[in-house]
C-alpha cells in the first residue's frame, strides 16, 4: 500500500451539517461531503457511505437516507467521491477487468480521509464504520481485505468480490472484521451466485462463498435464520441470516430480499436503520466508572459502558476518593483483556484492559 501523502487545500468549519470539502491525495484532488448533527458529542462514532459505479457523493447521499439516521443517533457521515475514468465515469477502483492498469489507491485515500476526519472533528477512532452500495459496496470489502483496522465493521449493499482487485488476488485480513451484506435474489447486475466467467465487470465471487469466508474469519458458530414481517409489500421477502458467537461480537449478517439490485427497497425493510443497528451492536464500548455505593472499592466500571464518569480520575474525584490512599491498598490482578473482551497476554500497540479483584480496570497501550 502506497505511503500517506497528504495535503490540505480546504479548512471545513465545524458544526455545519453539510458540506463539501477537497482533499489532495497522492496528487488528486478528492471531493467528500462532510456531515455532522446539530452539538455533535466529541468521540462520536464516524460512518462512511461509497456510492456505486456511475454515482456520485451527493446522489448517494439523497436517497440513502443516513442523515436522518445520523441526526436521530448522533454520529457523522461522510460521503467519498471517486475519480473518474477514461469513459467518464465515478468508480471505486476495486478490480473490474477493464479498469486494468488503474493505478488509482482508493483504499488509501479512504484510510487517510478517515484519519483526517477522526483528527479534526474528534470523531471515534474506534467505532468508524464503512457502507456503500455495488461498487462501492466492493469498496467495503477491499477496505475489510486490506485496511481492517482502521475500520471496526463493514456494510456492503448489493456487492462481491472481484479476485483481481485484491493483492496478490487473497484477502487476508489482520483481525476479525464484522461484515453485513444485504443482496437482492433478483439482483441481475450482480448476480447474487456470483459469475466466474463474466467478461464485463470480471469473475466474481457468489454471495454465500463471500459469507462463508467472513464467518469462518471470524470463528462463528451459531446461525439465526428468521424472516421479516411482510406487511407493505409481500413480494420481496428479505430473510436474515445471522452468525455469532458467545466469545466475540464479530458477527456476520445477511439479508436477502426478492427485490433487484438497489439500496434494498423490499418495503419492511429500512436498509439504512438496519445497518445502523448492526454497527451499533459491533461498536467497542469503552470501560466507565462509577461510585462503589458501599465504599468498598471506590470506583468500578458497571460495564456497557453505563458509568457516569469516562476516566477512573474524574470518578475519584466526585466520589470523595483519594486515588493515592485507593492504590495503595493491595490489589490483585485477574486478567487482561483487549477491545474484543478476550484475555491476552499483551501485545505492543494495542489497547489493553487491566481488571483488577478490587473492580478497578485500568487502561493501558504499550508503544513499541
Amino acid at each position: 500500500m502506497k505511503k500517506l501523502l497528504l495535503l490540505l487545500v480546504s479548512v471545513p468549519l465545524i458544526g455545519l451539517g453539510q458540506q463539501t470539502f477537497n482533499f489532495m491525495h497522492n496528487g488528486l484532488n478528492r471531493e467528500y461531503i462532510y456531515y455532522s448533527p446539530a452539538n455533535l458529542q466529541v468521540d462520536a462514532p464516524l460512518v462512511f457511505v461509497a456510492h456505486g459505479f456511475t454515482g456520485s457523493a451527493q446522489g448517494i447521499m439523497n436517497y440513502c437516507g443516513m442523515n436522518t439516521i445520523a441526526d436521530q443517533n448522533n454520529f457523522a457521515v461522510c460521503y467519498p467521491q471517486g475519480t473518474t475514468d477514461s469513459w467518464g465515469d465515478n468508480f471505486w477502483n476495486v478490480g473490474y477487468d477493464f479498469h486494468a492498469g488503474v493505478t488509482v489507491d482508493d483504499v488509501d485515500f479512504i484510510v487517510s480521509l478517515a484519519s483526517y476526519l477522526q483528527s479534526t472533528y474528534q470523531l471515534s477512532s474506534t467505532n468508524t464504520f464503512f457502507t456503500g452500495m455495488s461498487n462501492g459496496a466492493e469498496m467495503c470489502y477491499l477496505l475489510a481485505c486490506e485496511g481492517p483496522n482502521v475500520f471496526r465493521a463493514f456494510a456492503p449493499v448489493a456487492g462481491t468480490i472481484f479476485p483481481n482487485g485484491l493483492t496478490n488476488n487473497i484477502c487476508s485480513p489482520g483481525i476479525p472484521v464484522p461484515i453485513f451484506e444485504t443482496h437482492g435474489r433478483n439482483d441481475n447486475v450482480t448476480l447474487i451466485q456470483g459469475d466466474p466467467f463474466d467478461q464485463y465487470w470480471g469473475p466474481y465471487l457468489s454471495i454465500d462463498t463471500i459469507i462463508d469466508f467472513w464467518v469462518d474469519q471470524n470463528s462463528l458458530t451459531n446461525l439465526v435464520v428468521d424472516t421479516f414481517p411482510n406487511f407493505n409489500n409481500p413480494n420481496k421477502i428479505t430473510i436474515s441470516y445471522k452468525y455469532s458467537d458467545p466469545s466475540t461480537n464479530n458477527e456476520v449478517w445477511l439479508y436477502t430480499h426478492k427485490s433487484g439490485h438497489n439500496w434494498g427497497d423490499d418495503g419492511d425493510m429500512v436498509i439504512e436503520q438496519e445497518i445502523w443497528d448492526f454497527f451499533s451492536q459491533m461498536s467497542f464500548t469503552a470501560p466507565s466508572w462509577d461510585c462503589d455505593p458501599a465504599n468498598v472499592v471506590g470506583c468500578y466500571d458497571p460495564g456497557t459502558g453505563a458509568g457516569q464518569y469516562t476516566s477512573l480520575s474524574n470518578c475519584q474525584s466526585a466520589c470523595g476518593i483519594n486515588p493515592v490512599i485507593e492504590h495503595s491498598i493491595n490489589k490483585e490482578l485477574l486478567k487482561v483483556t483487549n477491545l474484543l473482551g478476550r484475555e491476552t497476554k499483551g501485545t505492543k500497540n494495542e489497547v489493553l484492559f487491566y481488571i483488577y479483584d478490587d473492580g478497578t480496570v485500568e487502561k493501558k497501550l504499550i508503544i513499541e
